[in-house]
């Protein structure tokens, strides 16, 4: 029977029992007080939104053996498919469901849950990052998805995933690079610390390429995106760096803010300190009066 939520939660509220349904059991023991059913794995249909885009053969297959050996250990996480109602949705646990196709079996162990769209992408984040599942790029995806499709902030994610805002802004910077950068931290060709290097470079794709083909450390990478940007000087034979002295963080955290609000940003941070200041410029009292609802919202 499918368990009805007394009231809609927020992101964050509720987490625990959230990360109790995505948590392994320990010593592969099954939990029979959470009402498991089994169903027919044809009725079974992945989430179009699951973060996770690569599942690997050997690693399915290695998964598939084990469910030969022991069986489905840990139940599926399904809801109601929304667009077919004869269906479940998996919500966490489509390696699982993948693995278990490979083991030719018919009918697996579920969770149903009245999820909504929030929770869905949510829960299959928390599986997915509990278990190191997701690549940088997969995992940028996912925060952005909860950000952009259902508007919560960093800082929200942050606190209801145990992740700092930090690492989560770094991780969607990934996404402003080349599609063939972010394919080659996906396939593990680069690190996201090596492609982090890269996002303010004016050239990144070949850089990238250059730091592939030498086996750069990041520290080089870095030093090799900052000379990228400097000219001769116009009288003289030694070179400059262009542009501000801003960290790449700094830089990119820039480019963010003015993608989202649609106005220049820029932020002014006193180097070592903890303080600062965030500039705004509008060009219009349009753009003034949507600034002051973002804010207002906030």
């Amino acid at each position: 029977m499918v368990q009805k939520k007394e009231q809609r939660r927020g992101l964050g509220r509720g987490l625990s029992a959230l990360m109790a349904d995505v948590t392994p059991d320990d010593g592969g023991a099954k939990d029979n007080t959470r009402s498991e059913m089994f169903v027919p794995i044809e009725k079974l249909v992945p989430n179009p939104d699951q973060p996770r885009r690569v599942f690997t053969d050997a690693q399915l297959e290695e998964l598939a053996n084990s469910i030969r050996t022991k069986g489905v250990l840990q139940p599926l996480i399904v809801r109601p498919n929304p667009r077919d109602t004869q269906q479940y949705e998996i919500v966490a646990g489509e390696r699982r469901w993948r693995a278990s196709q490979l083991a030719q079996l018919h009918e697996i162990p579920v969770l149903v849950r009245d999820f909504d769209d929030v929770e869905v992408l949510e829960v299959a984040i928390i599986e997915n990052i509990q278990r190191a599942d997701l690549n940088a790029i997969e995992e940028a995806a996912g925060y952005k998805q909860l950000m952009f499709k259902f508007g919560h902030t960093q800082e929200k994610l942050a606190e209801a995933l145990g992740k700092s805002r930090s690492h989560i802004a770094n991780l969607m910077r990934l996404l402003n690079l080349p599609d063939s950068i972010q394919d080659m931290v996906s396939n593990n060709a680069l690190s996201a610390g090596h492609a982090r290097a890269l996002i303010t470079a004016p050239n990144p794709e070949e850089l990238a390429k250059t730091v592939v083909a030498k086996g750069l450390s990041v520290r080089e990478t870095e030093k090799l995106a900052k000379g990228a940007v400097t000219v001769p000087k116009p009288k003289g034979g030694s070179q400059v760096q262009t542009g501000s002295t801003k960290d790449a963080d700094t830089k990119a955290l820039e480019g963010d803010l003015s993608a989202v609000l649609k106005m220049k940003v820029s932020i002014d941070h006193k180097a070592g300190g903890e303080s600062g200041k965030v500039t705004i410029a509008y060009d219009t009292l349009e753009e003034l009066d949507a600034l002051c609802a973002v804010l207002s919202k906030a």
